[in-house]
């Protein structure tokens, strides 16, 4: 990258120039975000995922910007226009906006009032109207009369055109719109008549305004997936006075002559031509901003469910409650394969309750089953009640497991191809049951639109959405390890450095030769190289490995290093290794060099300490109020037990244990000012809250944090 890119992105970010320009060299030679972020401290000064990632989407901008450079800076020299001032002028553009106001006047043009009136001629009289130092204008216009401008009005008015063009396309004109907008701008949304019962659901915005500057992403979302629909029409306006009075400022001479001519020419420019383009700019910024931050709460929603607290290696029974077609059960090992399924009907009468009720003690006993996880769709509350009244030989943890996206894995190909001789509605079970054992290895499988922690996802950029969903999935991934000998193809692919052939290479190569027992081996599956093997090793764990470091996240490169520090304190790796009172005698500096320095010497004694420890949290079971199975069943006033299910800017929904979500909204979450829900809560945190109003109609629940 030049010296600019580097400054400016430097600038930008608030970083020095000397860790963007390393970062993008770490790109450039094949490195990941996660393995930048935990290996590579030294050449970035530790800086994180997220900057780091912003780095990455920095130098993604700067590529397209100098793509669009030079194929501006072809057509322009193709018109033989190109001159060096304006060629230097483009090579410093720093922004793909100035780049097109430059080349505006050059960009080729459909038929224009503009292109008409210089066909006839009349360039020269609006290059003479412009100076505004004639008296007699429509004296002057009569020289250019001919059999299509026979007036001198005419005349004069195709002159105008062309101005009015030339404001249109003047850089500074443009900032002072494009700077009157910003500042002033309202958005304005109307009903298209007719369609007021159609889009009901629309209603708050049938008349509808206010500064485009503060309506937030869900609004403008909702109104630009109204206008979709065909509900609303919506419109951008700003104070055309002012604009005005700034452009005449800049292109009128009031002492001159002819200035009148000159205003109308600007306000038609401004009218016809520089408005409408700049609205539609405005409109387009605001929609990208409104999809940056809803793909951002989504990214955040994602992150903290893909890090929810694991059951871990637990004998799983998993239920897909169900009413008519009865609840469908499934018995999982302690690493997560089914060993018995079949269908219970605890809801269809007492003489099934109690068959459904023996069936399940006699599983629970065979399997020797440690916890059971119930699905939170269809019949859920009432399956959960059946299951604790069981008469089990011992005490089982019981737990609520989110179905969103269950029934998209089931029917997916990932899902028939883990487990081709089940059905959907076995393989929905299953599901279940693993994500209370682990939700990341499970969770990895699913389209992340298709998870339920999302807004308005499907309205945003989806190539954006997308892109920002795999660095979530690939950031927790790596932050919490994989375990090479278990790991599924899909989420073996999110894993630094590997992809989906080296994942598929991986698995079979297991296949094949049995588990892997040390990282060295890594090297012998099919197309894994040293820049792969480099990448991948630190984030792959093998717990039966002959060398403990295997199973840890310190980076094959770092294994000399950890054996001179047991050397010097006189002990085997083994005997270092989870010491904390050894660890903490070692000093760090005899060992830092100028490739393996300080902050990632720190993270190895940190390793070193507690090797592999898993960093999410433990998980704790949950109870719903008793009694409350239906939204008539909750009346204002009640407290109630609840597990945040998503996370939106406006607030979050709730699981208070019946078929609707309540909506805590971000002005019932604390007696102080917050921006971000998340600063008051989590993703699948455990809260109470309180019932201040029920909507029977729209099935509709309103809860608070704060009149707890």
């Amino acid at each position: 990258m030049t010296s600019l890119e580097i400054k400016h992105i430097s600038e930008s970010l608030g970083l020095r120039s000397f860790q963007v320009e390393n970062t993008i060299a770490l790109f450039e030679e094949g490195a990941t975000v996660p393995f930048i972020a935990r290996y590579r401290k030294e050449r970035t000064d530790s800086l994180d995922e997220v900057i780091i990632a912003e780095i990455q989407q920095c130098k993604e901008k700067w590529d397209v910007l100098n793509k669009r450079k030079k194929a501006v800076l072809k057509s322009i020299e193709t018109q033989n226009l190109l001159t060096e001032t304006l060629k230097t002028q483009i090579e410093e553009v720093t922004e793909i906006q100035q780049l097109e106001d430059i080349y505006l006047p050059y960009k080729p043009k459909r038929r224009t009032k503009a292109t008409i009136a210089r066909e006839n001629g009349l360039e020269p009289l609006a290059k003479m109207l412009m100076k505004q130092n004639n008296a007699n204008i429509e004296h002057v216009a009569e020289k250019y009369l001919n059999n299509n401008i026979q007036k001198p009005l005419e005349a004069i008015e195709g002159a105008q055109n062309i101005i009015a063009e030339w404001v249109n396309e003047n850089a500074i004109a443009r900032d002072i719109v494009r700077d009157g907008f910003q500042r002033e701008s309202s958005i304005e949304a109307k009903v298209v008549k007719g369609k007021e019962e159609e889009g009901d659901k629309y209603s708050n915005y049938f008349e509808w305004r206010e500064a485009i500057s503060k309506c937030p992403s869900h609004r403008m979302l909702a109104m630009r997936r109204a206008e979709k629909e065909g509900v609303l029409k919506i419109a951008i306006s700003s104070n055309n006075d002012r604009i005005t009075s700034r452009l005449n400022g800049l292109f009128v001479k009031k002492n001159g002559t002819c200035h009148e001519m000159i205003e109308e020419a600007v306000h038609d420019g401004y009218k016809r031509l520089l408005m409408p383009s700049i609205c539609t700019e405005v409109l387009k910024n605001s929609k990208e901003e409104a999809d940056k931050e809803a793909i951002s709460v989504f990214c955040e929603n994602l992150k903290q469910l893909l890090l929810s607290a694991p059951l871990g290696e637990k004998r799983i029974m998993a239920l897909d409650p169900g009413f008519r077609t009865g609840c469908k059960l499934v018995c999982l090992d302690q690493h997560g394969y089914p060993r018995h399924n079949e269908t219970i009907f605890p809801h269809k009468g007492k003489l099934d309750y109690q068959r459904a009720q023996k069936k399940v003690a006699q599983l629970a006993n065979a399997h020797k089953i440690d916890a059971i996880a119930i699905g939170n769709g269809t019949a859920s509350r009432e399956t959960e009640a059946f299951i604790k009244r069981v008469p089990f030989d011992r005490d089982l943890s019981v737990f609520i497991v989110s179905e969103d996206g269950a029934s998209i894995y089931s029917a997916s190909k990932v899902a028939r191809d883990e487990f081709p001789e089940y059905d959907i509605t076995v393989r929905g079970a299953i599901s279940i049951g693993r994500r209370l054992m682990d939700p990341l290895a499970e969770l990895v499988k699913i389209d992340p639109q298709s998870i339920g922690v999302g807004q308005y996802q499907h309205d945003v950029d989806q190539k954006l959405l997308k892109e920002g969903l795999d660095r979530v999935v690939s950031s927790c991934v790596n932050r919490v390890g994989v375990n090479v000998n278990t790991a599924s193809t899909h989420l073996l692919h999110y894993v630094s450095g590997l992809g989906p052939t080296l994942a598929k290479n991986i698995v079979e190569y297991r296949k094949e030769n049995g588990a892997f027992t040390s990282r060295k081996q890594l090297k012998k599956v099919k197309l894994m190289g040293d820049k792969s093997f480099e990448q991948c090793a630190g984030f792959l764990r093998i717990d039966s490995a002959a060398n403990p470091l295997d199973n840890s996240a310190v980076h094959p490169e770092a294994y000399s290093i950890v054996t001179q520090m047991s050397k010097d304190l006189g002990v085997t790796t083994e005997a270092l290794i989870g010491n904390e009172n050894l660890c903490d005698q070692i000093d760090i500096y005899r060992y830092a060099t100028e490739k393996l320095g300080v902050p990632t010497l720190l993270d190895i004694i940190e390793e070193l300490k507690k090797p592999g420890v898993d960093p999410r949290d433990e998980i704790e079971t949950f109870k719903f109020a008793e009694n409350i199975f239906k939204l008539e069943d909750i009346t204002v006033g009640m407290i109630l037990p609840g597990i945040v299910t998503n996370i939106t800017n406006f607030g979050a929904f709730v699981d208070v244990g019946i078929k609707q979500q309540g909506l805590v909204h971000i002005s019932e979450m604390a007696d102080r000012f917050i921006s971000d829900p998340n600063e008051v809560v989590k993703l699948h945190q455990h809260i109470k809250v309180k019932v201040i109003d029920i909507d029977l109609a729209r099935k509709r629940l309103q809860l608070s944090l704060k009149q707890i």
